[in-house]
């Protein structure tokens, strides 16, 4: 019981538990849509382009976390800006703006001379170090994110799997898609601290993905997403303390090694699907109506 009771003993452990909660629901609540919608790598590289924001923010004695969210959600912004305007597929403009702001933010810290810890643990994640300051931003940022998507989820939802149905009943879906690309920014500011920028796409993606192999039916993948976000995020923070190991990888292994259990002994897994569960690769029957079903039940 010590193994579980010892750490709470400190404030920074029961803060960085706390912020460690928070990243694995606004990130599963976030990624979920991430994952249907098939662009995991937006998150990797609004990450990236978060770095400059902060380098900027630190040489201008401004918060990290100003910096950090105008970066993060002006590159959101833009991926869907030169998307729709210059006629390009989004992966392309994805790959040319996570290039070229990861690579100012590259120049601005060569800039600066000596080792900048605050900034390295943007780049590797050190939630153990994280303060009450950092802690009530990262709440209302990640509360923010929260309820945006609680009013706005049938919407997001439709337009994820429809979005010229979507269109065609009045919803606004240029505009839609430019908020969500805002929320994924303002999600990967609120990761940052606890994985860093070189990991965040994963606490992003994998509790989603993991949540996916067992049910396709939307309310139940996002409370799964959820669940696994938190679980891991709490068992790979303990595991860090007691290795003595860095935190944010850690958490990342946890979530890595559930998804891999998961997609082995899952009910929709591989050792399902050999034993004619699932054939074929196909959906159950089941399964296969909630699909079919999903993007009118959002309007309805």
């Amino acid at each position: 019981m010590h193994l579980v009771l010892d750490p709470l003993q400190y404030g920074y452990f029961l803060r960085a538990l706390a912020a460690s909660a928070l990243v694995g629901t606004v990130c599963a609540v976030v990624g979920t849509y991430v994952v249907l919608r098939g662009v995991a790598f937006i998150g990797d590289a609004i990450a990236h382009a978060g770095f400059p924001g902060i380098v900027a923010a630190y040489l201008l004695g401004l918060p990290l976390y100003l910096g950090a969210t105008v970066a993060a959600v002006g590159t959101a912004l833009a991926i869907g800006v030169v998307t729709r305007r210059a006629g390009i597929r989004q992966d392309t403009a994805i790959g040319v703006l996570f290039a070229g702001t990861f690579a100012l933010g590259v120049f601005l810290f060569s800039t600066i001379s000596g080792y900048v810890a605050d900034l390295f643990s943007f780049l590797f994640g050190q939630v153990l170090a994280i303060s009450p300051t950092d802690l009530l931003a990262l709440s209302a940022l990640g509360l923010g994110v929260i309820a945006v998507v609680a009013l706005l989820w049938k919407e997001l939802l439709y337009a994820t799997f429809d979005p010229l149905g979507a269109a065609a009943s009045g919803i606004q879906v240029d505009r839609l898609e430019l908020l969500f690309l805002a929320l994924v920014g303002v999600t990967i500011v609120v990761s940052l601290q606890a994985v860093g920028i070189i990991l965040v796409v994963a606490m992003l993606v994998t509790p989603a993905a993991t949540a996916q192999v067992v049910t396709v039916r939307f309310t139940r993948l996002m409370l799964s997403a959820a669940l696994f976000g938190v679980a891991s995020a709490v068992v790979g923070l303990y595991a860090s303390y007691w290795l003595d190991v860095a935190s944010g990888a850690t958490i990342v292994l946890v979530q890595t090694l559930w998804f891999t259990v998961t997609l082995l002994l899952g009910p929709r897994g591989l050792l399902a699907r050999r034993r004619g569960r699932v054939s074929g690769g196909a959906l159950s029957e089941e399964d296969e109506e909630d699909e079919a079903t999903l993007a009118t039940a959002a309007i309805g």
